[in-house]
């Protein structure tokens, strides 16, 4: 525990990841960081989106989607998580959907293997960059209809997805929940995340008052991408508690309760909101 952590603070770690095209591959390095990140003394292990599998072609992705049941990934990672006692915040897995299509899908799972949350990411990534990348995430995804969040040993955890981070609504709604954090695993491109991660990250943090976890992919991936890295964690202020630059591995924070009360004492913002008048709009 660091100096001055209140009894309440939670040490956590982020695993950030170059995944691959091999399923069965991710799975071993998130048992592997599991069983790490329990030997460091970590409560809950964070990974990023599309940690099972980075794989834009998706005729090659095809066989490898398939229903959360029969998934590798998540049976993999609920036996890390009960065989060593942590919690494990699965950033995304694509899965088939019982309607045949497809979804970006995060889960919580407890220090018993339980599944105690799913969150299906609700924005799709549909641009088109100055670098010439184009993205069309909902020519293959459906996207989700729900907010959620879930009681973890940070408090209560609330969910979003990579680029949901750009639409502020999502997290007044998850603010209004009272989260303590908020999880946003990601697989930023990296002219996006030079320009507007930290930017990003740091004022969903202040809007909603609570702790904000990203754990993100980085560098060069089997299927040809580059990702940003620079996982971090920010504490309700915004302060960056945590950045993990652009090098693959594991990286601890401290998150404590005492912090998210302070900020929320002395900028009561989520209690001093009030209604626009759809007139004024």
């Amino acid at each position: 525990m660091n100096a001055g952590a209140s009894h309440g603070a939670v040490k956590i770690a982020l695993f950030q990841m170059t995944s691959g095209i091999d399923p069965r591959a991710n799975a071993l390095a998130i048992t592997h960081a599991a069983k790490q990140a329990k030997g460091e003394g970590a409560a809950m292990l964070f990974t990023p989106e599309m940690c099972g599998l980075l794989d834009r072609d998706r005729k090659r992705a095809t066989p490898n989607i398939v229903a959360e049941g029969d998934s590798p990934v998540l049976a993999a990672a609920q036996q890390a998580a009960r065989e060593n006692a942590i919690w494990i915040d699965l950033g995304s897995l694509a899965v088939l959907r019982k309607d045949g299509k497809w979804a970006n899908r995060g889960f919580v799972i407890d220090a018993g293997g339980a599944i105690a949350a799913r969150y299906d990411k609700i924005h799709m990534f549909d641009v088109a960059l100055a670098s010439g990348e184009t993205w069309r995430e909902s020519a293959a995804y459906t996207p989700g209809d729900q907010v959620v969040s879930v009681q973890t040993p940070l408090g209560r955890l609330g969910m979003a997805i990579c680029y949901d981070v750009r639409f502020p609504a999502l997290f007044e709604a998850l603010g209004q929940m009272r989260c303590d954090a908020i999880r946003i695993p990601a697989a930023f491109t990296v002219p996006t995340g030079k320009a507007h991660w930290h930017l990003l990250q740091r004022a969903r943090a202040v809007e909603a008052s609570a702790w904000v976890i990203a754990a993100a992919q980085t560098g060069r991936h089997e299927d040809g991408r580059e990702t940003y890295g620079h996982s971090l964690v920010i504490d309700p202020w915004g302060d960056v508690v945590l950045d993990m630059g652009d090098a693959a591995g594991l990286g601890f924070a401290i998150v404590d309760p005492v912090r998210t009360g302070e900020v929320r004492s002395q900028l009561p913002s989520l209690a001093n909101k009030r209604e626009i008048p759809k007139s004024a709009l």
